[in-house]
């Protein structure tokens, strides 16, 4: 009795969905009506009438002067932003370079899409050696550089000018200018560039500067002619707080002093007996190291020996110097 009752109300309920809803129901389907419209003929506008005008709403603005100076546009974000990167403007001598903490693969999109958006004419890119040809005028043209920097995922970049000869024609006042628009581009630019470029991947096995041991000594081979690895010791000195009491750059000799900072409990290995100051470093009449600055050819070599003989103190006067080159 109870199936009997059950089937009965769903043969009831369907039936009564058929009714309501079904083709000849109270409320029929409509999504497929429009098979069944016919196209209207166009409409003829009697000949006395004059058709609607159509007013321009959005009307374009044709630039007449073409020759308007604008200073070069942030280039569009292709990367994610990655954190700050350093930028900065060096010089030694006649040599000038900008040096960015990024990998040459990064900085190579960017440098690239700074003469697509100037007003030079670009004439040849080449991304696995990093040069980049722009024209200047029917004489002269420009040739960026970009290269891996001496710090690890670092870039330096040059720029100088050259003739039809591909001679060097630079004169470094007179492309100051243009590589500080490199240097403000780049700055503004490589904090929203993350990613890499494939086409560029070479140079950032192009290193500068490598470690290894050589007659049971750790040296440092830095890439570079003896006036920029000379300074390039110097400047890591400085920002290893290492004191540098004397140098001799004819012979290529830093008389410096240097000791761990010093922890809670523990001398540092040169600090014992010796004053120290708030940064951990020895102040005294004689020097503990002597850095040597060796140049063969167009590569450079530096070397450390402690005055103690000590060849671990060496070494790790020699880590801290390779840490802080840039």
């Amino acid at each position: 009795m109870k199936n009997t009752l059950i089937g009965f109300l769903t043969v009831t309920f369907i039936s009564s969905c058929s009714y309501l809803t079904g083709p000849e129901g109270l409320f029929p389907e409509t999504k497929y009506d429009f098979l069944e419209e016919e196209v209207s003929p166009s409409l003829r506008i009697p000949e006395e009438l004059d058709k609607i005008d159509k007013e321009n709403h959005y009307p374009i603005a044709y630039i007449v002067n073409n020759n308007i100076a604008k200073d070069v546009p942030k280039p569009r974000q292709v990367f994610s932003s990655g954190g700050a990167s350093e930028v900065q403007l060096r010089r030694l001598g006649e040599l000038m370079w900008i040096y960015v903490e990024t990998l040459p693969s990064t900085a190579w999109p960017i440098s690239k899409n700074y003469w697509e958006t100037s007003s030079y004419q670009i004439i040849s890119t080449d991304a696995e050696t990093g040069v980049i040809k722009v024209a200047i005028d029917d004489n002269s043209s420009y040739e960026m550089i970009i290269e891996h920097g001496i710090k690890e995922a670092s870039t330096e970049i040059f720029l100088k000018q050259i003739n039809n000869n591909n001679e060097d024609i630079t004169d470094i006042e007179s492309i100051k200018p243009e590589f500080q628009k490199v240097v403000d581009y780049l700055a503004a630019s490589v904090e929203n560039f993350s990613g890499t470029s494939l086409a560029a991947q070479s140079l950032n096995e192009k290193k500068k500067a490598r470690i290894f041991t050589q007659n049971d000594q750790t040296v440092i081979e830095l890439d570079l002619t003896y006036p920029r690895a000379w300074s390039a010791v110097s400047r890591a000195l400085t920002a290893g707080n290492i004191v540098t009491n004397d140098r001799n750059r004819d012979k290529g000799i830093f008389y410096v002093s240097y000791a761990n900072e010093v922890e809670a409990g523990f001398f540092s290995f040169l600090s014992f007996g010796q004053d120290e100051n708030e940064e951990g470093l020895i102040i005294g009449d004689e020097a503990e190291f002597e850095i040597k600055v060796k140049s063969l050819g167009s590569r450079t070599i530096i070397t450390a020996e402690a005055t103690n003989g000590s060849i671990e103190d060496a070494e790790t006067l020699l880590s801290k110097i390779n840490e802080s080159l840039s």
